[in-house]
């Protein structure tokens, strides 16, 4: 049934690369706190090297993956099958969000197409690779992305981009720093 690995073979990068979506768990550290679970789509996540992997942070309601990261680095990426046989991949590291102005940033969102909102790379070196049935996971067909979030931070262009992440990503739910703050913006 389920196997551990310390790193990223071709299958199960191939495995990785045929899926739609994939879930990303974050917590804060201690015993308080929120632990977060998202959902991810588009064409955002990339496979680095067999130890190292990276999604596209695209602007969102919250700000919880990278205020849990900034904190403790503690991440968790999930692939599920939900077409051909059943499979889950998990992907368990320790990641950190690249900001724009990072001299590696440009290079890391370079390897994703162009979409509106981007706020960081997350790149994840990764400590244990586990993969595990699926059998109770259901048959699903995919039939496209959705494009409401592109439209929105098109609508919002970058000034409006700009005022929701200060009034919207500077903090998480738990009050942990999120997005930092851009000079003047204190």
């Amino acid at each position: 049934m389920g196997k551990t690995f310390s790193e990223l073979d071709d299958d199960l990068t191939a495995f990785i690369a045929e899926q739609h979506l994939f879930f990303v768990a974050s917590a804060p550290s201690g015993s308080g706190g929120h632990v977060n679970l998202s959902p991810k789509g588009h064409d955002t996540f990339r496979v680095l090297d067999p130890r190292t992997v990276a999604y596209l942070d695209l602007t969102g309601s919250g700000v919880e993956t990278i205020a849990h990261l900034r904190d403790n680095g503690r991440i968790t990426l999930m692939f599920c099958a939900f077409s051909g046989p059943p499979r889950i991949v998990r992907l368990y590291g320790r990641g950190e969000p690249v900001f724009p102005g990072d001299p590696r940033f440009d290079a890391l969102a370079g390897l994703f197409p162009q979409l509106p909102g981007v706020r960081s790379v997350i790149r994840v070196a990764l400590e244990r690779v586990g993969t595990s049935c699926g059998y109770a996971v259901p048959r699903m067909a995919y039939e496209a992305e959705r494009d409401t979030l592109s439209k929105w931070a098109e609508r919002k262009g970058k000034e409006g981009l700009s005022r929701y992440r200060r009034e919207k990503n500077a903090a998480s739910i738990d009050g942990l720093p999120g997005l930092p703050q851009p000079p003047g913006d204190d």
